[in-house]
């Protein structure tokens, strides 16, 4: 795969919906699991602060009823029971000096003796950090009928196992998840687009043959705006063609019907120049007339390859040939009028430029171009035909030092029967470029002009290349 086809890809439709749609998946799924999370961490707070508070209004109670004995009586039960093993409870003096306290001995990396420095505030929770800063003991703290503190508490430990434990799991989910997005997202994306793809290929198609108009996009049956696309995309194709064949049809008729008289009035001016004795009047204008049946053949005939041509059914004799040849061909053939005019012809060309196209339109092309730069450029000028290969293009560029175009003539010079005041004054239909440029486009072509008046005009052709 190209460079430049992998620049592409971010830019498509496909790749945008596979990416927006794992996107969303993606951050749905971490959202539900960070309000997950939270929500867990929530409720093990809440059930651990309920536990501790429980604990402390017990103990609490018993040291109001029977002192510390109640309540070192109360603990010594904590040792066979795993739930109640798990509380650290301590009593201070009204001056925060410890009377009495209890805690299991894995909980020894915690600074207890912080407690002594800490203002004991009921209705306040404390931490402290262990050693590690990776769990803490969280207390809470009463006030007693004799002016001292009861302190509960427990650690944080379970809780942040239970944590962690979770966000392994999320960890190890979310990867999975991740690539079924991404597959979601481009599998969604290859279904939604495609009937596009259908109408692409149709399009393309339709741009490389004129004939595949008859060609029409499977309809998906969806229900949906794409079916609505599609459907009315057909009904344009049946109304182009429909429009297509008429317009062939017309000018069909039209050439036909004209066709006709121009020959019979052409053939009737052939008799009667061939009668002899005829007054000199008499032939002269039958010989006007012939003249003049001959220019409107000739103009019926290139307005049909000119319409054929822009509306791509133009038949094209598409065969692998030298531009070279080509060029040299029509050359030989526009030779003798360069020299009488005395035009100096300068040539130069790469030895290998093959193209794919129709030898006898692409003559007319260059016969056209040469002419035209041949009789606008005045005596003792020059012409300069240069043709090169550029990428996967032949280039072929005609030079003059003629008349040149006006600056407002350059836009309107490929329409059609258009003259520009300084051609008015010579021989021609004003079809040439129009036919030019149409058959350029229909081989795939491009044509581009500079010109500058009194200077001259540069006509510059680019078609693709092939390989032989």
């Amino acid at each position: 795969m190209s460079l430049k086809t992998l620049r592409k890809i971010p830019k498509t439709i496909g790749f945008r919906l596979t990416f927006w749609y794992s996107f969303i998946f993606t951050l749905s799924v971490f959202l539900l699991f960070l309000f997950a999370y939270v929500y867990l961490q929530a409720t093990l707070i809440h059930k651990d602060h309920d536990e501790i508070l429980t604990e402390l209004r017990e103990l609490h109670t018993l040291y109001q009823s029977g002192g510390i004995p109640s309540v070192e009586k109360n603990v010594v039960s904590f040792r066979k029971s795993p739930e109640k093993n798990k509380f650290f409870i301590r009593i201070a003096s009204q001056n925060n000096h410890t009377r009495y306290i209890y805690f299991p001995y894995q909980w020894v990396e915690f600074d207890i003796k912080s407690l002594e420095v800490i203002a004991p505030t009921p209705k306040k929770w404390i931490r402290i950090s262990d050693q590690y800063h990776k769990a803490y003991l969280e207390i809470m703290t009463t006030h007693l009928n004799d002016g001292g503190v009861l302190q509960v508490g427990q650690d944080t430990r379970e809780r942040e196992r239970i944590l962690t434990k979770f966000k392994d799991a999320g960890t190890i989910i979310i990867l999975p998840l991740l690539l079924l997005g991404i597959l979601g997202g481009s599998v969604l994306a290859y279904r939604a687009l495609h009937p596009i793809r259908h109408l692409i290929d149709s399009v393309q198609s339709i741009s490389r043959d004129m004939e595949a108009l008859g060609k029409r996009v499977p309809n998906p049956h969806s229900g949906d705006e794409l079916e609505e696309l599609i459907s009315l995309f057909n009904e344009m194709l049946q109304k182009i063609e429909t429009l297509i064949k008429a317009m062939k049809n017309s000018l069909d008729n039209v050439a036909h019907d004209l066709r006709t008289p121009v020959t019979r009035l052409r053939c009737m001016a052939e008799l009667a120049l061939q009668k002899e004795h005829l007054p000199e009047e008499c032939q002269n204008a039958l010989g006007e007339c012939l003249e003049e049946s001959i220019e409107i053949q000739k103009l019926l005939n290139t307005l049909m390859d000119i319409s054929e041509a822009e509306t791509g059914v133009l038949h094209l004799d598409l065969q692998a040939i030298s531009l070279n040849q080509v060029i040299k061909k029509v050359l030989d053939l526009y030779g003798f009028v360069a020299e009488e005019k005395e035009l100096q012809i300068e040539i130069e060309m790469h030895p290998h430029l093959p193209i794919r196209a129709d030898p006898t339109r692409l003559t007319q092309v260059l016969a056209n171009l040469i002419d035209n730069a041949i009789k606008f450029t005045p005596r003792q000028g020059s012409v300069s035909i240069k043709a090169f290969p550029q990428g996967k293009e032949a280039v072929m560029v005609i030079e003059d030092t003629g008349i040149g175009i006006a600056e407002s003539d350059l836009p309107r010079i490929w329409e059609r029967l258009y003259r520009g005041d300084q051609s008015r004054s010579k021989k021609g239909l004003g079809l040439g470029l129009s036919l030019v440029k149409a058959i350029i486009t229909l081989h795939g072509g491009s044509i581009e002009v500079k010109s500058q008046l009194g200077k001259g005009s540069t006509f510059t052709v680019r078609l693709p290349r092939v390989e032989i």
